[in-house]
């Protein structure tokens, strides 16, 4: 019991997980009293060493933060806080051994213990890679080198695959878009509501990891093999079907496939209609999750069902909208998006996740549209989630949403509460898992922030947001190939090359940097869009625009730079909106801190907030952003430095001397 709760940290653990983790296959009663035991009895231990060690309720138990010191916990500390030599000592003391070995209460006991030291290890990978970047930095290569070596020696020079890719034994599956048929063709988006819903099923059953739906509908119509399918995806197992709805009557086809043979492992046909959907989606995910069971030999709890509203017609109105928030460019469809999903909740204003759906359209018609009041629509964004959280609790991406929103009132320790609260309520969902990440990024904890990432795209490795997270994580950590290399995957995924530019040019291949930047304006008007209130350019104005932006932020050159910081001068008198992400962003890639520490300190807004995670690279000319003597009381304003009191320093600014940092564990 003590090892853990000090596995976990300062996380407090429901006694009812803990009587079934440590006393499976007993009746509740008898586990309960079991714990109720244990917990007395490890109090009595206790006592002699302090009061209040352990925090007891009646629902939950956890020990009080800093109470016991733990080999783990300091190696932690030491690489958090750059004393590498006693890291290198700790890891030698430490060796090969594995953490709480030689304990085995069961299966879930076993999972629940694979995925939190996956979670570890990856975090000590994080620490050292990092470490070793500071070092190399410092030009200290003889720490860097016993550092490597120590690391080594304890078996874990490969980075430690992610607790999402481990899965603590885990099945990995994916459901990819179903056909539509019969009937002049059923609309896609009722299709693609039933795949969603069973993504969202099977991802609840333990034994299952399922991969995200951004990666899964990547491959619609894919002319791919499902072995080659299976790979990109990461997964042993693909889902296929077909929805024939035709009036009320609705007929679902389903076939599971080896994800190594492309043949088909079984296959079933279910009858339902529109006013029995639920229970249709109930029979088809306990249907798949006793197939893929009967496959591997292993028992499978079916997962439960979700009645999300008696409205055949709210449903109906659901599907669509959140159909099109999904596909996010496009003309005006967001705009419609809400309309529909706004529909939805007034006919069932009990519908939680249709007002989950409605609060994710608003936060992306913040960010990704020319809209002329981003902090509007992100109080909507609030308004929406916070309903969601009320009518149901456990949706943990409502509080990932409403993190959002609480940057933009410079509440940033609320956002990166709201965040792990997200996390630990859905901890294999990749957009909650992103969030988390993306948060962290932009508060300069780029090693703790990676391994959010990192597992959020090992579930879903086929969405270009996420590889801007990990181009722009590597690239701060000093991982310049990295970054380059997760750059061009975003930019093969269709998102902008700007970071790539960045870190191209970084490398010292300007020439080639610049032409990246400039390719950027291909995507102008379906990724990214001109400030809000302004007309589009002419043709020769937008290439004149590009030539000086690419040439500012790519060529190294000290006049270049200028022309393009004065340029943001000129545009910051003129535009709509003066804290526009056209002005944010590349103020951080060209160093010129006064224009954004304006800029922000005007208004925080969801779109330009996605900016802030570019500040912390220790490469000029960005460095001379938090190298500025106004980024501290700059960050005071808008609540950074409140957030890194409580979850730690930025990895690139130590702590102040007057303070002892504890970097918190990673929830779970």
């Amino acid at each position: 019991m003590l090892a853990i709760l000090c596995l976990v940290g300062d996380e407090v653990i429901e006694r009812d997980f803990l009587s079934k983790l440590l006393w499976p296959g007993r009746f509740e009663a008898h586990a309960r009293a079991s714990l109720r035991q244990c917990l007395l009895d490890l109090g009595k231990l206790l006592a002699p060493h302090g009061a209040g060690i352990l925090n007891v309720s009646r629902s939950s138990v956890a020990l009080r933060p800093g109470a016991v010191t733990t080999d783990l916990a300091a190696l932690e500390r030491a690489l958090a806080s750059g004393d590498f030599p006693a890291a290198i000592a700790q890891i030698d003391a430490i060796g090969t051994k594995p953490i709480l070995d030689q304990m085995d209460f069961g299966a879930a006991f076993n999972q629940w213990l694979a995925r939190r030291s996956g979670d570890a290890e990856r975090r000590l990978h994080a620490a050292v890679e990092a470490g070793l970047a500071t070092l190399e930095r410092a030009g200290d290569r003889d720490t860097s080198a016993r550092l490597r070596d120590a690391w080594s020696a304890r078996g874990r020079e490969a980075p430690p695959v992610p607790a999402a890719a481990a899965g603590g034994g885990r099945t990995r599956i994916a459901v990819l878009p179903f056909q539509s048929v019969g009937g002049g063709g059923a609309p896609d988006y009722f299709a693609d509501g039933v795949v969603e819903e069973l993504i969202t099923a099977l991802g609840q059953v333990p034994q299952l990891l399922v991969a995200g739906r951004t990666s899964s509908f990547h491959f619609r119509d894919s002319p791919l093999a499902p072995p080659d399918i299976a790979k990109a995806l990461r997964v042993s197992h693909l889902v296929e079907g077909s929805v024939q709805r035709q009036g009320e009557r609705l007929r679902v086809h389903i076939h599971l496939i080896d994800g190594a043979t492309g043949f088909e492992s079984w296959a079933q046909r279910y009858d339902g209609s529109l006013d029995g959907i639920f229970a249709l989606q109930a029979t088809v995910a306990q249907a798949v999750t006793n197939a893929v069971g009967n496959v591997l030999g292993i028992a499978m709890a079916p997962p439960p069902a979700r009645g999300m509203t008696g409205s055949k017609q709210a449903y109906d109105l659901f599907l669509q909208g959140r159909s099109l928030s999904a596909r996010v460019f496009g003309d005006g469809l967001l705009e419609t998006a809400v309309d529909l999903l706004e529909q939805a909740v007034a006919l069932d204003p009990q519908f939680a996740e249709a007002w989950v759906a409605l609060a994710e359209a608003h936060q992306l018609i913040a960010v990704y549209t020319p809209c002329l009041d981003r902090r509007a629509a992100s109080e909507r964004m609030a308004d929406c989630a916070r309903t969601a959280i009320g009518l149901a609790p456990g949706l943990g991406y409502a509080y990932s949403l409403l993190g959002v929103h609480r940057w933009t009132q410079n509440d940033v320790v609320g956002a990166l509460d709201l965040a792990f609260q997200g996390y630990r309520l859905e901890p294999n969902n990749p957009a909650v898992c992103m969030r988390l990440g993306s948060f962290l990024l932009y508060c300069g904890r780029t090693t703790e922030a990676m391994q959010y990432v990192e597992a959020a795209i090992d579930q879903d490795p086929v969405d270009g947001r996420k590889f801007n997270l990990r181009s722009v994580g590597r690239f701060n950590l000093g991982d310049i190939d990295g970054a380059i290399e997760a750059g061009q995957r975003m930019v093969d995924l269709g998102f902008p090359s700007m970071w790539l530019a960045v870190a191209t040019a970084a490398s010292g291949q300007h020439d080639l940097a610049i032409e990246q930047y400039q390719q950027t304006r291909m995507l102008l008007n379906k990724v990214i869009f001109p400030p809000a209130g302004t007309d589009p350019m002419p043709p020769a104005m937008m290439e004149a625009y590009w030539h000086v932006a690419a040439h500012g932020v790519c060529s190294g050159r000290e006049e270049d730079r200028a022309t393009y910081c004065a340029m943001l001068d000129m545009m910051r008198t003129q535009l709509h909106d003066p804290a526009d992400a056209s002005i944010v962003l590349p103020a951080i890639f060209m160093g010129y801190p006064e224009r954004l520490f304006e800029a922000v300190s005007h208004a925080i807004t969801p779109a330009n907030t996605l900016c802030l995670l570019s500040i912390w690279a220790d490469i000029d000319p960005i460095r001379r952003i938090w190298q500025h003597p106004e980024f501290i009381p700059f960050a005071q304003r808008i609540g950074l430095a409140a957030a890194w009191d409580k979850y730690g320093w930025p990895d690139v600014l130590p702590a102040p001397s007057n303070r002892v940092e504890t970097p918190p564990l990673l929830p779970n």
